[in-house]
């Protein structure tokens, strides 16, 4: 039981140094985003790249004796098909596999950021589909949802009531509902005789 215990504290005190230094190493850099102590965004290559990618890492339990997590489902990568994301996925598990009980984050991503073209060489932008409406049929759904909503007339001794209440921005006026604590105590209380 202490041996566990002490290999427990051994990973963890490793996992420490190692987000230190991650966090050392990459601040300031746009590209590294820490979401939790165990879970880390990382963007390969610049914003407007269209063979750009993110990283979604996130450290098991038993890191670095098993490999990180890694996925590519984020919503940066909706422009990157399903089979590229499968190559880059395999091609990092590669490298995983090869720094297995090591501290690899910081391998990881520069190996990314040195490898993106060739990660990215199948590479062909999914075009996402937009559906486009003739403008009659638009008319007809807005005709539609005006016939729905109907408005309760108002007399216009209430339009005036609502008027003489509001500011110029048709709000109530602040302390309309207060009460006058003054006038209150006078008129409500009981007499000590």
């Amino acid at each position: 039981m202490l041996v566990v215990c002490h290999i427990d504290l051994y990973k963890s005190l490793h996992s420490q140094m190692e987000l230190e230094a991650l966090r050392s190493i990459y601040e300031g850099d746009d590209c590294f985003k820490e979401i939790s102590p165990i879970s880390f965004q990382f963007r390969i290559g610049d914003l407007e790249d269209t063979k750009a990618f993110l990283m979604d890492i996130t450290w098991p339990e038993t890191y670095p004796e098993t490999g990180p997590q890694i996925s590519l489902d984020t919503f940066f990568n909706n422009r990157i098909s399903a089979e590229t994301k499968q190559i880059i996925l395999s091609r990092l598990e590669e490298q995983v596999a090869v720094n297995l009980g090591t501290a690899m984050m910081y391998t990881l991503f520069e190996w990314a950021k040195e490898n993106q073209e060739a990660l990215m060489e199948h590479h062909k932008p999914v075009v996402t589909t937009v559906t486009l409406t003739s403008s009659s049929e638009v008319k007809m759904h807005v005709s539609a949802a005006k016939k729905k909503e109907k408005k309760v007339q108002l007399t216009k001794a209430q339009k005036k009531r609502i008027i003489s209440r509001t500011d110029n921005k048709g709000e109530l006026p602040r302390g309309w509902n207060w009460v006058d604590v003054i006038k209150l105590s006078k008129t409500g209380g009981k007499d000590d005789e």
